[in-house]
């Protein structure tokens, strides 16, 4: 007797091109199924580079790099390497405060007393900023989520988000879904084409209204966008409007991140 495959069970069929509808429908079913089982309805989004480093691992190689050339007339490649390392110690001071400004906000939602007003953090769930984010939720005793995307580099998932709550995505498109889908708030952090990519696309759906829940959006570090971008350029060429420049705070220290933040999610969502 010949014993059949049913079709949900037949790994060739369901990694085919013709079955990457079924594919989609997974990466959207399965985060929600996940969210609903444990009572996640907020979250706040962390983005930033997944090149940084702790402040502890960049000094180290820093020191370590400063020793090895100790005594030497540097090679324009040797310098080369110390400058890339120098701004490793300078991106870290950031990973430090994404941990931290994680932290208070992971304590401060543990202590509302209803388990489906809490807010929880979020990241891409890869290295760098994301790793800080979701450290500095697990060294305050709380979950966090970790949307991993699968890359061919820079993508492994971080040891800190919590596995039961995290997912892995394929498509770049389901995963955007997710991040705004339950996001109340947006800490974004210095980061790449992958952060800033993240964060005009969340932008943009509030300034085209397909957003309309109020999601306060801080950028940190003001270093770092003031010098990345000039916003008030954007308005004196007139392509986008003074009001715009409402959708987002520059912030510069821990403290003023987390009191704005809890003040916002406590008018609007508490």
């Amino acid at each position: 007797m010949v014993k059949l495959l049913k079709s949900y069970k037949d790994t060739d069929f369901i990694s085919s091109p013709e079955a990457r509808q079924i594919r989609i429908l997974c990466e959207l079913t399965a985060p929600k199924a996940s969210f609903e089982k444990n009572q996640i309805e907020n979250t706040i989004v962390f983005f930033g580079s997944a090149r940084s480093d702790s402040q502890e691992n960049a000094d180290r190689h820093l020191a370590e790099l400063k020793k090895n050339f100790e005594g030497q007339t540097l090679t324009a490649d040797q310098k080369s390497q110390l400058k890339k390392l120098e701004n490793k110690v300078k991106l870290a001071k950031y990973y430090e405060a994404a941990r931290e400004l994680a932290h208070k906000l992971t304590t401060w939602s543990m202590e509302l007393p209803n388990p489906k007003d809490r807010f929880y953090i979020c990241s891409g769930g890869g290295p760098g900023m994301m790793e800080a984010s979701n450290r500095g939720a697990n060294e305050a005793g709380g979950d966090s989520i970790g949307f991993n995307i699968s890359l061919p580099f820079e993508q492994d998932a971080n040891d800190y988000q919590t596995k039961a709550l995290s997912h892995e995505f394929h498509y770049f498109f389901i995963r955007k879904f997710w991040f705004a889908y339950l996001a109340k708030s947006l800490v974004v952090f210095p980061g790449g084409f992958g952060t800033m990519d993240e964060l005009f696309e969340i932008m943009t759906l509030i300034q085209t209204q397909k957003i309309e829940k109020q999601m306060p959006i801080i950028l940190y570090g003001a270093e770092f966008w003031n010098g990345f971008m000039n916003f008030e350029h954007l308005v004196e060429w007139g392509v986008i409007n003074e009001s715009d420049l409402k959708l987002f705070k520059i912030v510069d220290d821990i403290d003023t991140a987390f009191e704005y933040l809890k003040t916002q999610l406590s008018q609007y969502y508490l």
